[in-house]
Parts: structure tokens; sequence; C-alpha cells
């Protein structure tokens, strides 16, 4: 099923109902039409954003961005059969979607016109209006915009319309080279800082010089290189790098290993390779060019969406002006040229962004934060296992015996005491320097807790902490961060991570699944869902929320939130699936102790945790996931 047939990751719809509604510019001939073209244009742009309210900058701070490229439009600015509305109709698309797609930055790969006279040119000049100062973007030359040997030609109506002026009113703007045809740009995007070189399609030995110039004054800066000529095609997709794309890759990339992605037009079909620099990294050389499809390619455009979270990059190719067409109105190869799937054209690169950027620019770990930084108004109870909250601290890997006190730092009293179940041995529990990435201590206990034989070691508040008694009538927050062995083996069903102690019938609920299970348990089942569930100390009845199965190997935060009338549950700052609407107030606590690493069913515990447990805090309120522990000061 094509775009207008399916739902679209960027919300495309609102967008095209705007865009079908503008009629189209047709063909328009180049010479002596420029600033007519250019006119209407901004007309155009200005009715789109003013109707769709629309134009907005991204969001610089999400994980998740956009970075547009497109190649070849000379076959769209060809003396007189140009026709730029296709590239107009990309241009509205880029403009419409920037708030919703976060679309950080647009670069073109050279080869704008196709004969790189003034007419052309002039037009193509024009037809950019349409995005200028509502997305910033670069354009650099391709042979077919200049002549002369390389960037050190002199004067050309290319320079004229494209050089270091059209920039300078652009936030990303960062400067160019002496003669005008490289430049630079600085995007922030994705809650940091990435660098764009422009380079033309011929750099001389003085414009690789500024280039490397550019790169010495940014060495914490990831780039992204683009130029038009790069590499070709070798087959069944495979990129190898052209003459010129081997002079760049010898006197420029392999050196710097901040350049981990390198586009390139020119050249079709497209294609992609991955080469290894100097620095034993990746980078991954991709060729993009669809001036040999239909109509010159409809001014296609490939949407690199970058997720710092996932660590990917997922990319896809389409066509917005096939795209604003009525679908029952497409011509054949309209239709055939709306989106390309192919695995060239279509596809997502696994890169662990930290792991790649840390030889320029490695990630600081943030750093301990002290008890009063993260007891927010209400906090009841908050355990850590750092110095500051373990009686002794400790040292990796070593026990942490009988009878040890990890310390209630929000003064409440709630301290708890450890203790193995069934005499289990002492490697049961062990002290570790493990944390979250996010968690304000910068240690863990690891439980060696199974199930047959019955083994584990639990933290149990004393029988008078005010914890046991506490209802939370108004609402409460729990948190803990947790982190499962990897591999996960080991039958370890249904262990828990944390409760209070008791049978819930005994506090006169009738309605759960058994009157022996206690008031109040986060547990994981034996697909590794996240269970919790909680008599409430109002209603008769047993909420239960369950998330889909937690990762092994990995930090997890988990934040249970009441609000005094329904439960939510947070797994790394998400709201998962199956949190009941059914109401609960409370916790139906019978005064007994609360407990860390195991759940107990008829009173008595039949297996321990297995994995590492981090900070844990209990607050009297619903808490905002903004004011979570991994967002805290």
């Amino acid at each position: 099923m094509d775009r207008a047939g399916s739902p679209s990751r960027f919300g495309r719809r609102t967008l095209l109902q705007t865009a079908v509604a503008v009629p189209a510019a047709g063909a328009v001939t180049a010479v002596g039409t420029a600033q007519a073209a250019e006119a209407q244009a901004q007309t155009q742009a200005q009715a789109q954003a003013q109707a769709a309210g629309r134009g907005r900058g991204g969001d610089s701070e999400s994980p998740r961005f956009v970075i547009a490229v497109l190649p070849d439009t000379q076959y769209l600015f060809d003396a007189d059969s140009a026709d730029p509305e296709p590239l107009r109709e990309t241009f509205r698309y880029l403009v419409a979607e920037r708030g919703e797609a976060n679309i950080a930055f647009m670069t073109h790969l050279g080869d704008v016109t196709e004969h790189g006279t003034e007419d052309e040119i002039t037009l193509a000049a024009a037809t950019f209006r349409t995005i200028h100062g509502k997305v910033p973007y670069s354009v650099l030359a391709g042979n077919h915009d200049v002549t002369g040997a390389d960037d050190q030609r002199g004067d050309s109506a290319y320079l004229d319309a494209f050089g270091p002026e059209r920039y300078r009113s652009m936030p990303t703007f960062g400067g160019a080279s002496d003669d005008g045809y490289n430049t630079y740009h600085v995007l922030r995007a994705g809650g940091r800082e990435w660098l764009v070189l422009a380079l033309d399609w011929r750099v001389s030995d003085k414009g690789l010089r500024w280039a490397q110039g550019v790169l010495d004054r940014h060495p914490e800066l990831p780039a992204v290189l683009t130029t038009h000529d790069i590499a070709f095609p070798a087959g069944d997709g495979e990129a190898r790098l052209s003459d010129h794309g081997r002079r760049l890759w010898d006197g420029l990339i392999r050196g710097n290993d901040q350049i981990f992605l390198a586009l390139g037009g020119h050249y079709w079909p497209p294609g992609r390779t991955v080469l290894t620099n100097d620095a034993g990294n990746a980078v991954h050389v991709h060729i993009t060019n669809y001036q040999d499809r239909y109509y010159g390619g409809g001014a296609m455009i490939r949407l690199y969406a970058f997720d710092l979270v996932r660590g990917a990059v997922d990319v896809e190719t389409f066509s917005p002006w096939f795209l604003a067409r009525d679908p029952r109105r497409r011509t054949p190869l309209a239709a055939e040229t709306v989106e390309l799937t192919g695995p060239d054209d279509r596809f997502s690169l696994a890169i662990d962004f930290a792991e790649r950027f840390a030889g320029f620019a490695p990630v600081v770990p943030r750093r301990p934060r002290p008890p009063s930084a993260v007891l927010p108004r209400g906090t009841v109870a908050y355990w850590r296992f750092d110095s500051a909250g373990l009686d002794g601290g400790g040292r990796t890997g070593r026990p942490v015996a009988d009878g040890s006190r990890a310390r209630d730092l929000s003064g409440n009293g709630n301290h708890l005491t450890v203790r193995r179940l069934h005499d289990g041995p002492a490697e049961l529990l062990t002290w570790s320097d493990g944390h979250h990435g996010d968690q304000p201590a910068h240690a863990s206990l690891r439980f060696d807790g199974g199930k047959n034989p019955d083994r584990g070691a639990i933290l149990t508040t004393a029988a008078d902490a005010p914890l046991n008694s506490a209802t939370f009538d108004s609402g409460y927050t729990i948190e803990t961060f947790i982190r499962l062995p990897d591999p996960f083996e080991g039958d370890h069903a249904w262990m828990g991570i944390l409760s209070w102690e008791g049978r819930n019938g005994d506090a006169g609920k009738t309605t759960g699944w058994s009157p022996d299970e206690p008031t109040c348990s986060l547990n994981l089942s034996p697909e590794r869902f996240l269970q919790y569930v909680v008599y409430p100390h109002r209603q008769d009845a047993d909420p239960t929320s369950w998330s889909h199965t937690l990762p092994a190997g990995r930090w997890t935060h988990i934040a249970v939130v009441n609000d005094g009338r329904r439960t939510v549950v947070y797994v790394d700052g998400s709201p998962i699936a199956r949190n009941p609407a059914q109401p609960s107030t409370g916790i139906a606590t019978l005064g007994k102790p609360f407990v860390i690493g195991a759940t107990q069913f008829d009173e008595r515990y039949e297996q321990g945790f297995y994995g590492w447990i981090g900070d844990t805090r209990i607050v009297s309120r619903a808490l905002d996931p903004k004011h979570f522990l991994t967002h805290s000061p």
C-alpha cells in the first residue's frame, strides 16, 4: 500500500490536504521568469505556513531528529524544459513537517541545474525561497553547476546565487572557504551539536586544508560530509570510492574520526558501503541520486531519521510531489516512483552513538548526586547502597552480611536490615558498583536468588517502621532501578522485586486471585513481564498493571505512580500499555514490614530476586515523570 493509504510515521495527511489545495505551477520557462517565480514561491510558502500553522522549528533536545538529503535536481532546471514545481513541493513538505518530524537540516548534494547557466541558476535560487528561512540547509556545487577544475575556479553564476551570502542569516551557518565554494554548518539536534561539511565537487588542496581547519576547531562534533562525487555503484547495491572519493578518503575522512557519514550523488543507481577509518571505526558512505528515475526523480528526498535512544538511523526515500497527488489520478510511472523501498533506498543503520563517538567526544558519566538532592516534598523513604546509605559501604563482589543496615535517608526511620532466606550462603547478596546512568548513587546490590531450592536475600524494615502502616490515601510514587542478568538463566518465575508482607485476605479483601498474596507487590513473571498488583486501602479490588518483556543485561528504571484515583506504571519514563483504569486509592497495608528482594505468598518467601537493585524511593504523592529519580538535579 502506498503512503496515501497507510499510516505515516511523520503524520503527513494535513500537509497533503494543504498541498493538494494549492494549484500546481506546471512547467515554467526559465528565461525571463525568475522574478515572477520567486514571488510565486514566496507567496505559496507563506500561504502554506499560515494555513497549516507550521514552519516551526523542531525540538533540538529530542533524541529523535531528521536530516533530509536532496540529490541531483538538474533535470528540473534544464533550459526551457524546466519545471521547479516538484522541488517546491519537496520544500513545502519539509517546511510543513519540520516540527512534527523534527527536521533539523536539509543538505543538497549538487547538480542543482543541468547547464549551470545564469537563467537556470536564477530559477533554482528562486525556488529555494520556498524553504529559505524556514528550514536550514546547505547547497554544494556539482559538475553541472560549475566549470573549471576545482574550487579555485573563481566567480560563477552558482557562486552568486548559492555562495556564503545565501547562508549568513541561517543560525546553522558556520563559515565558508575563501573561494566560497565550501561551507560548513553546525546544527543542534538530539541534545548536542553536529557538523555538516558541504564540499565542492572537486575540492582543491586548499579546500582540504580549510575543511581540516573546520574539524580542528570543532574537535568534539560528529560530522556528516556531503559532496557531489564520492562513490560509484559497483553492483548489487555496493558502493566503491571514486577517484575523487579516494582523494577525500585519504586526505580528510580516514584520519578524522569525527566523520561517520559521507554522502554523495552524481552516480546512479544508489548504493552504500561501510569503510573503516584510521581509528578502527565505521564510516558509512552512501550514493543518493534519482535523476535517472521518472521525471528526473520528482525532487525525491531521502530522510535520515536519527534515533539516539535505539542507536539507529532509519532511512526512507520518497517524492513529496508524487505523494501529494490524488492516488486515483497518478499515472503508472508516478505511482511506482512515489516511494522507493529497495534495500538501498529504505534501510536502517545500527550505530551505538556513544561508542562510535567515544574517541573524540566521550560521554561524561553523570556524577553521583547527594541524598539531599533527591528528597522531594513528601518523601517517605529513600534507600541507596553507596557509603551514604549502606553501613560500611562495599566493594564489588563482596558479600553484604546479614544484619547490615541500609539507612532510610529521608529521615523517617524506615531503615532496612539484610537477611538471607532459609539460611542461604553469603554469595546470595553482594555489593556492586553497577548502576543506571541516571541513578543518583553509583552502587547497587546483586541478588542471586532462585526458586529451586528456595534461595535469596531480602532487606526488610523493622517491625515498628512507620512505612509498614502507611496507607497513601492521597497517592504515592514508588521508584526503583533493576538490572536482569544476561543470560537470564534458571527458573525465576514470579520473583519479587519489592512488597509489603501479609495476606490481603487479612485486610478484608475478597476480589483477588488468592487471599494469600500480599497487599502490594512488584514482581516479574516467567516472560519477564513486570507485574504490579495492589489491594487498595479503600476499594475491595486488585488492579494489576502489566508491562512488556523487560530487557536482560540493561538497567531499567521503574516508577509506580498513583494519584489517589488510579495507578500508572512507567518503565524508563514511558507509561506501559496495561495500566487498569479501575479505581485504586491507597495501599491496604497491615503494619507488617516492607521488603526489597522478594515477595511472600501465604506469608512465606519461596524465592528471591535474581539481578541487581539500585536506589529505591517512596514518595507520598504522585510525581510527574520529570521529577523521577532519573531527572532529579
